[in-house]
């Protein structure tokens, strides 16, 4: 932390008592995962790497006696997971990518995992991918997350504003979510749609709240503070300590945005439901990655490593997986590796850049503009479309390129449909495509929700 505030009575309550109770209530080990990370986030590189070294030997034995794909691996390639002596030894085990998991879902479960629970990726990476997770891995999850909001003196209790827009989210606001939500101080403003109308709305209610942190996509927080700033509305004013952003590429333009307007610093954080919540920044600047849970390799595209300071894909290996592996997981997206240390005394390694993920806004017919990840969950939850890429022409039309596992019927065809009208209109003409492979564009990246209509028009 920047400073050791005290926090307010209401807060110290929260994060002291009814978050652990809650935590333990759903039988989470998120406090004394947190209470630990706060000690060995400090601990030399070679003493995080030791740490590792035997986090990963226990992870490689369980999954080669409980899981069936690896123990299948293993023999395969006449892998021996507890003769291993370093990191490096990872590399001998294959990538695993979605279509692997989508493939082989049921082998890849532990045998002794018991009830876990199951989840969705984004989508925005245009491979949507259903997985399952055990207690282990939230907790650790959860932990990881409340350290680094804690690096900002800010805390669990703290008022915040979640600017999200995650139908999982979006779709738990039973009474028991609104119980617990206003208890912790939490409020969620749904970030799928951006009228001018909602826009201001966002500003008064942020106004109003005057929260210690947000948190939300940069694209909608910069987007917001845009709106406030074309408006004449101050909002530096309201005593915002933080704005954690994530689930997207931060654009320089888009930080100065924010800080500018809401008079505070943002914290970028990068991960996901799939790979694990990977590096969050600092108040010094640096990414650091959560090195006690999750080995960070970053690859060429022949899958060797590259040196650090060199760009290369990320690929991930969550140490709390147990109970549905996952080990050496593409991310898709590419990074740069550091290897000097961060001012701020962590020994924890650095990511230095993270490139491209990023969404579009789409504009409805109706001249509402919301998230490219509002027609992203559409797809993105329906197991037999395998990846995507949306393309708005027009406010009247939307073109959609979409692989699958079996070939486009009229059932699929009209359940995309449905869902896109729904949200552009009833008027807007959907083209739905069949195609072998999504291609990238000229530049050699891949996007995957392009919007051809100016958004701020």
């Amino acid at each position: 932390m920047t400073k050791n505030l005290t926090p307010g009575p209401y807060t110290a309550l929260i994060s002291g008592l009814l978050f652990p109770v809650h935590e333990l209530l759903k039988k989470h080990r998120t406090v004394a995962v947190r209470k630990r990370m706060e000690e060995t986030q400090y601990w030399s590189p070679e003493r995080l790497r030791a740490l590792q070294l035997e986090r990963l030997r226990a992870l490689l034995v369980r999954a080669g006696s409980k899981s069936p794909y690896y123990r299948d691996t293993f023999q395969r390639i006449g892998f021996d997971p507890a003769a291993i002596t370093s990191l490096k030894d990872l590399e001998r085990l294959p990538l695993l990518d979605k279509p692997t998991i989508r493939a082989h879902s049921d082998g890849i479960r532990a045998e002794d995992a018991g009830t876990l629970a199951r989840f969705n990726t984004g989508g925005s990476s245009g491979e949507p991918l259903i997985f399952y997770i055990g207690k282990e891995r939230v907790s650790h999850d959860v932990a990881a997350k409340w350290r680094a909001t804690r690096w900002w003196d800010v805390d669990i209790g703290d008022r915040e504003i979640v600017v999200w827009g995650s139908p999982i989210e979006l779709g738990a606001q039973d009474r028991m979510r609104a119980v617990r939500d206003t208890l912790l101080r939490t409020e969620l403003l749904p970030a799928f749609e951006m009228s001018e109308a909602k826009l201001d709305s966002f500003v008064a209610r942020i106004r109003e709240r005057k929260p210690r942190m947000l948190f939300g996509y940069p694209s909608a927080l910069s987007h917001i503070a845009r709106h406030a700033e074309a408006r004449g509305q101050r909002m530096d004013d309201l005593g915002i300590r933080v704005a954690f952003v994530t689930s997207e590429k931060l654009y320089d333009e888009q930080r100065a945005q924010i800080e500018r307007t809401f008079g505070c610093p943002v914290a970028n954080g990068y991960g996901g439901r799939d790979a694990g919540f990977i590096a969050h920044q600092c108040p010094a600047g640096s990414m650091h990655i959560t090195a006690e849970d999750i080995i960070v390799e970053t690859l060429d595209q022949q899958g060797q490593p590259v040196a650090p300071g060199e760009a290369g894909e990320i690929v991930v290996t969550h140490l709390a997986t147990g109970d549905f592996p996952f080990i050496r997981y593409r991310t898709g997206d590419i990074g740069v590796l550091g290897s000097e240390q961060c001012a701020c005394g962590r020994g924890l390694p650095l990511l230095k850049e993270i490139q491209g993920r990023s969404t579009d806004f789409l504009v409805a017919r109706d001249g509402t503009v919301m998230h490219g990840l509002a027609l992203v969950y559409i797809l993105r939850d329906m197991p037999v479309v395998k990846s995507f890429k949306i393309v708005q022409e027009s406010l009247d039309l939307t073109r959609v390129q979409v692989v699958l596992e079996q070939p486009l019927d009229d059932a699929i065809r009209a359940q995309i449909v449905k869902g896109f009208r729904a949200r552009l209109g009833a008027e807007v003409e959907i083209e739905v495509e069949q195609v072998p492979e999504i291609l990238p564009e000229k530049s050699g990246k891949f996007r995957y929700v392009i919007s051809k209509v100016d958004s701020r028009a």
